[in-house]
């Protein structure tokens, strides 16, 4: 009986240390790769074809941005007549999701730049598209701060009213612009977008709960909105039936905007919510109704 306890410890201890590698080894593996999983830029050949304006027969300018780390990010740039005495006088700077490229959003491009009748500019990521780089936490907020340096030395953009237009992970691009660059905002609108990535990760991935606090990726968007300018109209946009963002990250983001100064806010903020999913929010009944309004009527073009 001896010889077979000590077999069988053996087998208990040895199987107890292959058990330990490999969670050491799996959390390795998700530490180095949660790039990867946080930014799928490469996703159905999304590095490699990236669709144009002209596609849509819009009339745009294609531009390089080039960040202070010296990447090159592509941008579009479309732009109303100023002179015309129905410009509107508003430019929505588009802030995209995790996965695909700006050529996927052009069909929003088209509706907002002509039925709307307001400017666009949309960029690519460092790492997307056609963009140089590697995506990250770090590297996305510099491409942030060239983007919103261009617009405030564009002569026609620096002279017009900036509405942030970001859907999940461009909404905590949004949010860390508002929260930096928050003078030359006049609106934003966000969409299913959420408190921070550690809290996502028990939501999608519920095993991995314990394992969150090594993301390195962790966009906080719940302390950066309370430094959003109190006097910037917001619009927030939930799925109520969001399977990778909580909802209710959203609503915590929609009560803590300049909470702690609701008392001297000037800005309207707006909460619509719909009974969808992550990425079928934005063709809900109502969704642009609720859009449309908000940038028509709660963003003051500059100069009136």
């Amino acid at each position: 009986m001896s010889a077979l306890l000590k077999i069988a410890q053996y087998f208990f201890t040895t199987g107890i240390k292959l058990v330990s590698s490999i969670s050491i080894i799996s959390l390795a593996a998700l530490y180095i790769f949660q790039r990867k999983l946080v930014y799928p830029s490469s996703l159905n050949n999304a590095r490699t074809l990236v669709d144009k304006p002209d596609k849509y027969n819009l009339p745009y300018e294609e531009i390089t941005i080039v960040t202070d780390d010296n990447e090159k990010l592509q941008s579009y740039l479309l732009t109303h007549d100023s002179t015309d005495p129905n410009y509107a006088n508003k430019t929505i700077l588009i802030l995209s999701p995790n996965a695909g490229n700006i050529g996927y959003f052009l069909p929003i491009l088209h509706y907002i730049y002509q039925n709307l009748k307001y400017n666009v500019f949309i960029y690519s990521y460092r790492g997307y598209g056609s963009s140089t780089g590697s995506p990250s936490e770090y590297g996305l907020k510099k491409d942030a701060d060239a983007v919103m340096r261009y617009i405030s030395t564009n002569k026609q953009l620096s002279q017009s009213s900036i509405i942030l237009y970001g859907r999940s992970l461009g909404g905590a691009v949004s949010i860390y612009i508002a929260a930096k660059y928050g003078h030359l905002i006049s609106g934003i609108i966000l969409e299913n977008t959420f408190l921070s990535i550690p809290k996502v990760v028990p939501y999608i991935f519920p095993l991995l709960s314990p394992f969150s606090f090594i993301c390195s990726e962790i966009w906080n968007s719940e302390e950066d909105v309370k430094k959003i300018n109190p006097d910037i109209p917001c619009l927030f946009l939930s799925g109520t039936e969001d399977e990778i963002v909580p909802p209710k990250h959203m609503k915590v983001l929609y009560d803590t905007i300049s909470e702690s100064s609701d008392k001297d806010r000037t800005g309207v903020k707006i909460w619509r919510d719909f009974k969808a999913n992550h990425n079928n929010t934005i063709v809900s009944p109502g969704y642009w109704d609720t859009w449309e309004q908000f940038a028509k009527e709660l963003v003051v073009p500059i100069g009136k």
